[in-house]
């Protein structure tokens, strides 16, 4: 007589379901697999109720994620956000127009923004708030400050790496560009900046900070051509007033002549 071919062992229904969300890329599922069926045997929803409940995990998940990896590659680092800003202080900046900005439909307008005043007037903090509001929207950021920019795309002509440099700038929907025009441009600068404002015309948008009014912009530009189309339909944020930044008294004993 033959012996009986034995039958495999039924799969346990939660670790193939877990399975097969791993299989799928369904790495949130499965890890919340266990405690959804749990407490699926205690409340017995409905199928589409509990099916809306394991994938909404799962696309929360993903945007959580999503959104983290945004904010790390903009590189806005802290972000104070506008709660408690006192635009009464700027009486030039109209907080309407901020928060029609924070909406981020610049971006798909692919306008710029400018934000010419003194230092110490919250120029920095109000164009980080607008560029994580448009990381919250899911689009791509990047920050940098002016001197850093031009330095390593200066640096990746040297080393043949001026194309994949320069697209970092041009690759991103909006770039933060930091303490812009401290000092004249060289006319290597200037080039490059020219290259980078054509390239993002229309394209893409610029958020620009700068210690500067725009009456020293064109000493600081060789050529006119690349302020032209920086302001060509760009929102500007006019920065005035007195600076947030209060002088500081020395403590500590009096320093002895020499």
């Amino acid at each position: 007589m033959a012996p009986k071919t034995r039958r495999a062992p039924a799969p346990n229904p939660t670790e193939e379901l877990t399975q097969l969300a791993i299989d799928l890329d369904l790495t949130t599922l499965a890890q919340s697999l266990p405690t959804l069926l749990e407490s699926a045997e205690k409340d017995s929803p409905s199928f589409t109720d509990f099916g809306l409940k394991m994938f909404r995990a799962e696309i929360t998940a993903r945007k959580t994620r999503r959104l983290e990896r945004s904010l790390k590659r903009a590189r806005l680092g802290v972000v104070e956000g506008l709660e408690g800003y006192d635009f009464s202080a700027r009486p030039k900046l109209d907080p309407r127009v901020v928060k029609e900005l924070l909406g981020c439909r610049f971006v798909a307008e692919h306008r710029n923004i400018l934000c010419p005043g003194r230092a110490g007037l919250g120029k920095t903090r109000v164009a980080k708030a607008i560029a994580h509001a448009a990381c919250l929207a899911d689009y791509s950021v990047l920050c940098v400050f002016a001197a850093d920019m031009i330095e390593e795309l200066h640096a990746s002509h040297a080393d043949q790496t001026f194309k994949r440099a320069f697209r970092r700038y041009v690759k991103p929907d909006i770039l933060l560009v930091d303490e812009f025009g401290y000092e004249p441009f060289t006319t290597e600068a200037t080039n490059y900046l020219f290259r980078l404002v054509s390239a993002r015309h229309k394209q893409g948008s610029i958020i620009l900070t700068a210690n500067t009014g725009f009456s020293k912009w064109k000493s600081l530009f060789p050529s006119e051509a690349t302020v032209d189309r920086l302001v060509d339909s760009a929102t500007i944020l006019r920065f005035t007033g007195k600076s947030f930044r209060q002088p500081r008294d020395i403590v500590g004993a009096p320093l002895e002549n020499d």
